[in-house]
């Protein structure tokens, strides 16, 4: 009988936290975070929205922002 590796696949991520703004909505500022993120962070894996809030000026919305967690694997 063949002998069944145990071997597994060791892995070590990062997770940072960016906040990404947009005029239009929520869905564009996290868009825009991990998008932007995405240019200079290799092998992102998961992007998580741990808060949503807004910029008001004059009784207005003229910002959407999203805080992102973000994790990426580091090389091996």
């Amino acid at each position: 009988m063949a002998k069944k590796s145990t071997e597994t696949a060791s892995s070590v991520y990062r997770v940072t936290e960016i906040i990404g703004t947009s005029p239009v909505s929520w869905e564009d500022a996290a868009r825009n975070a991990v998008e932007t993120a995405a240019k200079s962070l290799r092998d992102l894996r998961v992007a998580e929205v741990s808060k949503l809030d807004m910029t008001v000026e004059g009784g207005k919305v003229v910002a959407y922002r999203a805080r992102v967690s973000l994790s990426f694997k580091y090389d091996s």
